[in-house]
C-alpha cells in the first residue's frame, strides 16, 4: 500500500486559459496509506480523470503524482503497482473463477501454495467458494463483476486498488451486499482503496472519507457526517441528502438578518456555526438548512418565517413538505422532512417554519463562511 500525494491540474485542451478548459482544476490532495476513499460527483466533474491520473493511464498536463514521496508521474500502471476495477467486467471467459482470480498472482510468479491460499480467501470474502471450478462464461453479469473485484483485491503487494463505478451492472439488492462486503474487505486487508461513483449512497456507505467534486474541482473531503452537517460548499449541500439542502437568499439588516422578507433576530441564530457579527460585514449571503432540521413553529417564533404549503408528499417513513415563503423578489422555496407522528399540514395551509438553529449554515459566493480559509485535504 502507499500514501498518494497529488499536486496537479489537467486539461485535455492545449494552452488552457479559462476554468472550463480544465478537466481538473489545480488541486493538492493526499490519500493516506490504507484509507478507503470515494470520489463522488456528477458525470463530467473530473472524478474518472483523477482516478486515471492516479493509476497512470493519464499523465497530468501540470504537476506531479507521488507514491510514498517518490515521483511516479511518468510511470506506467505496472510500474506504480496499481490494481484497477472498471465499470464492466474484465475477465477471461474461458477460465474458471479460480483461474481468473489466480491469474494476476501467476503472472507475477507467486508460489502455487500461496496462490491457492489467497484465491481461497478472496473467494470466501466474495461468497464464491462454491463456484471456483465454474467457467466464467456461464456466469451472470453480476457474478462476473464479482470476479473482477476479486482480481483487483487478490494481490497483497499493490500500492492501491482503484474502482471506477464497479457496481453499475449489479442489481440493487446485490449492490447493497457488495458495498458492505467491500467495506468488510477493506477493514480486513487494510488496502488503500479509491472508489469512483456518482451515487451518494455508494460513496457514503463504502468510504471513510468522501471527496465531493464538481466542475473539475474537489470542493470538500470528509466523512458522511461532515458532508451532511457542515457542507463547505453549496454544491455539497445540494448534492448530498435527499432532498438536498434548502438555500435561501438573506441579507444583513442592521440588527439581524432578513430571509424571505422576514426579519430574524440575532439571538435566534446563537450556536448556528457562523456568527451574525461576521455576516454584518458581508451584507448579502445565503442561508442553508437541511429539510431534516426545518421544523414547524408557532406564529412569530424567533428564527421562523411564515410560509404557505404547496405540496405534502407521504414518503412512507416521513412526509416531505414543500412551502413558499415571501413573495415577489423575496420568494423562496423551503422543504421540510416531518415525522408521520406530527400534525402534517396540507397544500394551501399557512405555516411558520423554523430555519435558524445549531444546524443552520451561511454561505458567501458558494463557500461556507466559517470554512472560507479551509484547505481541501484528504
Amino acid at each position: 500500500m502507499a500514501r498518494i500525494d497529488l499536486d496537479l491540474a489537467h486539461a485535455y485542451k492545449t494552452n488552457p486559459k479559462a476554468d472550463e478548459d480544465y478537466a481538473l482544476l489545480p488541486l493538492k490532495m493526499s490519500f493516506e496509506d490504507g484509507g478507503a476513499y470515494a470520489l463522488l460527483g456528477p458525470s463530467g466533474c473530473g472524478k474518472t480523470t483523477m482516478l486515471n491520473i492516479v493509476s497512470g493511464l493519464v499523465t497530468p498536463s501540470h504537476g506531479t503524482v507521488k507514491f510514498d514521496g517518490a515521483d511516479v508521474t511518468a510511470k506506467s500502471p505496472q510500474q506504480r503497482n496499481i490494481a484497477q476495477v472498471f465499470q464492466f467486467p474484465v475477465i477471461y471467459d474461458t477460465m474458471t473463477v479460480a483461474q481468473n482470480l489466480a491469474f494476476p498472482l501467476r503472472n507475477r510468479g507467486v508460489a502455487e501454495a500461496r496462490i491457492k491460499q489467497r484465491v481461497g480467501k478472496i473467494a470466501e470474502m466474495l461468497e464464491m467458494s462454491h463456484q471456483l471450478d465454474v467457467r466464467a462464461a456461464g456466469l451472470a453479469a453480476d457474478a462476473k463483476q464479482k470476479i473482477s473485484l476479486g482480481r483487483g483485491l487478490v494481490r497483497e503487494d499493490v500500492s492501491a486498488v482503484l474502482f471506477d463505478e464497479p457496481l453499475t451492472v449489479i442489481d440493487p439488492h446485490l449492490k447493497w451486499q457488495l458495498r458492505r462486503k467491500l467495506k468488510q474487505i477493506h477493514h480486513e486487508l487494510k488496502l488503500t482503496l479509491i472508489y469512483v461513483t456518482h451515487d451518494q449512497v455508494e460513496a457514503l456507505t463504502f468510504a471513510d472519507q468522501v471527496v465531493v467534486m464538481t466542475r473539475g474541482r474537489a470542493v470538500q473531503i470528509g466523512s458522511a457526517s461532515d458532508l451532511f452537517e457542515r457542507p463547505q460548499h453549496t454544491f455539497v449541500g445540494h448534492f448530498i441528502g435527499s432532498p438536498g439542502m434548502n438555500f435561501l437568499p438573506a441579507e444583513w439588516n442592521g440588527d439581524g438578518i432578513t430571509v424571505a422578507g422576514q426579519s430574524l433576530v440575532a439571538s435566534a441564530g446563537a450556536s448556528s456555526g457562523a456568527s451574525f457579527d461576521g455576516l454584518a460585514s458581508i451584507g448579502r449571503f445565503t442561508l442553508g438548512i437541511r429539510p431534516e432540521y426545518v421544523a414547524l413553529a408557532s406564529p412569530l417564533e424567533a428564527g421562523a418565517v411564515p410560509a404557505v404549503v404547496t405540496q405534502a408528499q407521504d414518503i412512507g417513513t416521513y412526509w416531505l413538505i414543500t412551502a413558499k415563503a415571501g413573495s415577489g423578489a423575496n420568494e423562496s422555496t423551503i422543504r421540510a422532512r416531518l415525522g408521520p407522528e406530527q400534525n402534517i399540514p396540507h397544500a394551501g395551509d399557512a405555516v411558520w417554519l423554523s430555519i435558524l438553529g445549531p444546524h443552520t449554515c451561511f454561505y458567501s459566493k458558494e463557500i461556507l463562511i466559517d470554512a472560507a480559509k479551509t484547505e481541501v485535504k484528504a
